[in-house]
């Protein structure tokens, strides 16, 4: 497995070693010693799983408290998926980092806790899977808009993505109570 820093700490492209003939192929998606030590500690406790059609965004999301750190793929399709920055007093505050995934690619992105994230469909359909450190709760989820200026995310989009009711009225980073984001713990 090939593991990818990027320019957020924390933030990790993964490539897993992918074995194939013929027949097809075979990869490991997830074995906790070999992540542990390549970064993504887990322990996972929900798997998720959604399929959406081209232009549909999801994001951006987090929890606080019960903060879920995610590990991300693409089963089919392909998705420019990014990861924010979103714990105050860190030193990338607002700052994203955003990549292609695809089945063809099998590449997954580790979103720590503490970060917003979202992604949009850039195939005709994608089916997207993740593992979360933490269970979905919806009283403690935040949404900020995909298009914040402050944020400034570079989106594969032509126009208006399609959005869900509650991503529609996020809100702004910086309309956001400060008591309402993460910390950042060095």
């Amino acid at each position: 497995m090939k593991i990818t820093q990027t320019d957020i700490p924390g933030v990790l492209i993964i490539d897993p070693e992918v074995h194939g003939d013929k027949r097809g192929w075979f990869m490991e998606t997830w074995q906790q010693q070999r992540y542990a030590e390549a970064g993504v500690p887990g322990p996972f406790v929900q798997d998720n799983m959604a399929m959406s059609s081209h232009g549909i965004l999801r994001g951006l999301h987090l929890q606080h408290p019960h903060a879920q750190g995610k590990l991300v793929q693409v089963i089919m399709g392909e998705v420019f998926d990014v990861a924010v920055d979103v714990r105050r007093g860190s030193p990338h505050f607002g700052k994203w980092v955003g990549v292609i995934l695809s089945g063809d690619t099998r590449r997954q992105l580790w979103v720590p806790p503490g970060f917003a994230h979202g992604y949009v469909v850039t195939s005709n359909q994608a089916i997207f899977s993740y593992k979360c450190t933490e269970l979905y709760h919806p009283e403690t989820e935040l949404s900020i808009c995909w298009d914040d200026e402050d944020i400034g995310i570079d989106w594969p989009v032509v126009g208006k993505p399609s959005l869900s009711d509650k991503d529609a009225d996020a809100l702004m980073l910086k309309d956001i109570p400060e008591e309402r984001l993460p910390e950042y713990l060095p």
